[in-house]
């Protein structure tokens, strides 16, 4: 374990204070975060935890060592938008009997996890130690890891859960201090959009835990009927075949406090006798698409998938870790307006650094102290970055030695954040539209414009050389990369 680990803080929202991180054992420190549901392809939005988790991922496995580190992050299969979205696409299969709505719900699970596992390696990040798929955790399992169903039965046996109107639900009355993580307290709590009110309940905050399944419905057959499970039930059993009864840190997004993180902690507590389910709560921000709220009825919800393949945001494609780096340049607590101009600036950023990076010998520095220190307050990624543009600028000014070592710096730094350390690339076809567009300004005599195209591609390190074609005597521009 390295000495540095010692001044590592996070912010827990479970205290709400920033404090030490005391892992419980440093030998196995256990961290958790909600995946995806896999009825969609990936938003913009299921971006951020992905990239968020994964520096602090990458972070712990430094400090305590990789193979001291276990990650789960789940992947939710079995949900009733799955279930919708199966019958919206096979829904005539399914009718005419060519396809069972089982087989349905796979096709579109299996197509969506496939994409998300493309999209979030395409954002630079690490694959999970343990990525645990919902519906292998319903029933009871061979090798004795936790399920749902034993959860549940566990809930009911210890007087925390009951059955009604079809369903077993959380009691939320059993749980005195129910309400800890999202300080909402059951007496403060209104029925509403985010709490189902139905008669059979003891309370209004109550939630299910099992609920019956149709025929036509996927189904698991249990003491209280062939039913499916509840969400948050889902995330408790999960956590605890891999990690245990408490572990030290999970993590997700700030919309997922209340219900679904406030759930999980009752659940587990309850089901197990323990004080805690996780000693470190942490949440990243929301996220704004061009100052507005994402969604598809303004027409600026965006897949990673259509950011990184198709021209919809901004008229281009972005490269993965240009994402990366726009989703990394705004604190992870704070909300983040996603925007076009975003994109530009850490484009332009992320090339200077690789120009400097590149200057460098084969061999790497160790890790930076000062990227280790900032990371350590909190993923204070901001003052991570003030110190690469630091090297950056040491690294194409010092020269010699001392621009050597701060080139390779800056190139360690940036593969331990995730960043590609190749050689820096650049969009030749990009290249040759901006100066196709350049030459029409000049034909125009609009030279403001010209000019501007080539400040441009000089600040990318594209220096461009004007002349004429020895033959036609027409105007010809070449370029080369300046280093």
């Amino acid at each position: 374990m390295s000495d540095a680990s010692k001044g590592l803080g996070l912010y827990n929202t479970l205290t709400r204070t920033k404090e030490p991180f005391v892992p419980i054992d440093p030998l196995n420190v256990r961290m958790y975060v909600c995946g995806p549901t896999v009825y969609d392809f990936a938003h913009i939005g299921n971006a951020r935890p992905a990239i968020v988790f994964d520096v602090l991922f990458r972070l712990l496995r430094h400090l305590y060592g990789e193979s001291h580190v276990t990650y789960v992050r789940n992947i939710t299969d079995v949900d009733d938008k799955i279930n919708a979205r199966a019958l919206r696409d096979f829904g005539e299969a399914i009718a005419a009997g060519k396809l069972s709505l089982n087989d349905a719900i796979r096709k579109v699970t299996e197509k969506t996890a496939d994409q998300y596992h493309k999209d979030v390696a395409a954002l630079g990040c690490l694959q999970p130690t343990f990525e645990p798929r919902a519906t292998e955790f319903v029933a009871p399992r061979a090798d004795g890891k936790a399920d749902m169903l034993s959860l549940i039965s566990q809930l009911i046996e210890r007087g925390h859960a009951y059955v009604a109107g079809g369903e077993v639900l959380f009691d939320t009355a059993s749980m005195p201090d129910y309400g800890e993580l999202s300080k909402r307290n059951l007496d403060e709590q209104q029925a509403g959009a985010r709490v189902a009110v139905d008669a059979h309940k003891k309370n209004p905050g109550d939630f299910v835990l099992w609920k019956l399944s149709s025929p036509e419905e996927p189904g698991w057959e249990s003491p209280w009927g062939r039913g499916r499970p509840g969400w948050h039930i889902e995330c408790s059993a999960m956590s605890a075949a891999y990690l245990g009864e408490v572990f030290d840190i999970h993590g997700g997004g700030l919309d997922l406090i209340f219900p679904h993180h406030e759930n999980e902690i009752a659940q587990s507590r309850c089901a197990h006798g323990t004080k805690v389910m996780a000693n470190v709560w942490m949440h990243n921000g929301f996220l704004q698409v061009e100052g507005q709220k994402m969604s598809k009825s303004l027409g600026n919800f965006y897949s990673i998938h259509e950011l990184l393949e198709t021209e919809t945001f901004g008229g281009r494609t972005w490269p993965g870790e240009v994402l990366r780096l726009a989703m990394l340049m705004t604190h992870y607590r704070e909300p983040i307006d996603f925007s076009v101009r975003k994109l530009e600036e850490a484009e332009n950023t992320l090339r200077k650094w690789k120009r400097a990076a590149d200057l460098a010998p084969a061999a790497a520095n160790d890790l930076p102290p000062e990227v280790v220190e900032a990371l350590s307050d909190d993923l204070a990624t901001y003052t991570a970055f003030q110190r690469l543009t630091q090297l950056a600028g040491e690294a194409s000014e010092v020269g010699g030695d001392a621009g050597n070592g701060a080139a390779a710096s800056l190139k360690a730094a940036l593969a331990f954040l995730g960043f590609d350390v190749g050689a820096a690339k650049v969009d030749e076809v990009a290249v040759a539209k901006s100066i196709a567009k350049r030459l029409e300004f000049i034909a125009a005599k609009n030279w403001a414009e010209a000019d501007r195209i080539r400040d441009e591609l000089l600040a990318q390190g594209v220096q461009l050389k004007d002349g004429k074609d020895p033959v036609t005597g027409e105007r010809v521009t070449t370029w080369e990369i300046k280093r």
